[in-house]
């Protein structure tokens, strides 16, 4: 907690120290395939109401920052260029907005707040955060730890809960060991679920296995054999599917009647036959719509508090990638997440 109340300390919407007109950015100039950063100076922003000026201390990569980087256009999600990329951050408050009561000056806080549309991303030294998209950092997590949550916390948490989950029912997570399913495992099991978690390799699967769920190798299990093996033939009450596409065929087929599934990727055309005779329910969670749309932003600060709160009594801790990235490799760590041999997040410190 801040002390900027204290005696002798300055009013909270005054800056701890004068900030330089100028600060680092990494910009994209020109989208593509081949698209680069380039580290530039540009104006510090300034503090709005509403709004709060963080210094970044770290952030991390999500698919969603790759992809607009080499479709750019082709997502109507994408910035305009010259474009400060990046969603995920962790980081101190500087300043403080009008009508801004929760935060002030010198707390930690995390979020996703920035990186798209017309919203200035996190590849800087500073950003301007609608304070409805943040809250207070889990004292127990690292500014690396608590920049790689926002994003991948919030899918999975809005995920299992519009999927209604409670304590004893068995969840499926397809993916367990990436970037949001590992944070669904353990989301799942805090809620008393039983977990269990498909994986491709025996990295993956330990990994799964380590945060507390049964591990299926789905390359050498199909899906009939570990349906009737986990679940007798019944099927699982819950899906969570972070992989998608093609592989949502899967999900309806591991579902028991009347389940729910819940998937991030779901831009596909499929059969929704089998869904039908098991009487399915899906749930297509796009977390970026509160950020888009600037709809219900309110209840991205709910979720993060309450993500804060499972983090801080122990159950919920992001897995970051053996390897970290300068704010300067912001390409190479582009290139971390993309080629796929990342374990965990992917994380930029600055």
């Amino acid at each position: 907690m801040s002390n900027a109340n204290a005696p002798g300390s300055l009013p909270p919407t005054i800056p701890t120290q004068t900030h330089n007109r100028f600060m680092k950015a990494m910009l994209v100039k020109e989208y593509g395939e081949d698209a680069t950063f380039e580290m530039a100076e540009v104006e510090t922003p300034e503090v709005k109401p509403g709004h709060v000026l963080v210094k970044i201390a770290a952030s991390s990569v999500n698919t969603v920052d790759t992809m607009i980087r080499t479709m750019g256009n082709d997502l109507p999600l994408s910035p305009n260029t010259p474009a400060i990329l990046g969603m995920d951050f962790a980081g101190t408050v500087e300043a403080v907005g009008d009508g801004v009561e929760d935060y002030a000056v010198g707390d930690e806080v995390y979020g996703c707040a920035g990186g798209l549309a017309d919203l200035p991303g996190t590849l800087a030294e500073y950003i301007v955060a609608d304070s409805k998209l943040i809250a207070r950092k889990a004292e127990n997590l690292t500014m690396k730890e608590a920049a790689a949550l926002p994003l991948v916390g919030i899918t999975a948490y809005e995920g299992l809960t519009r999927a209604g989950i409670t304590k004893g029912q068995k969840v499926l997570v397809h993916g367990g060991s990436g970037g949001v399913g590992h944070v669904a495992v353990q989301l799942g099991k805090h809620f008393g679920a039983e977990v269990y978690a498909t994986g491709g390799g025996e990295p993956q699967l330990a990994l799964i296995e380590k945060l507390g769920a049964t591990g299926i190798h789905y390359k050498s299990e199909s899906v009939e054999d570990y349906v009737s093996k986990h679940t007798g033939g019944a099927g699982f009450d819950i899906v969570f599917d972070s992989v998608g596409g093609a592989n949502m065929t899967k999900s309806f087929d591991a579902s028991a009647l009347n389940g729910q599934v819940a998937t991030t990727v779901s831009m596909c055309e499929i059969d929704l036959t089998t869904a039908h005779f098991k009487g399915l329910s899906l749930h297509v969670v796009f977390m970026l719509i509160p950020m888009l749309h600037d709809f219900k932003r309110e209840e991205h600060a709910r979720i993060l508090s309450i993500l804060t709160s499972i983090a801080e009594a122990g159950a919920l801790k992001p897995v970051l990638d053996e390897q970290l990235f300068s704010l300067e490799q912001a390409g190479d760590a582009h290139a971390r997440l993309q080629s796929g041999k990342a374990m965990g997040k992917v994380v930029i410190e600055n």
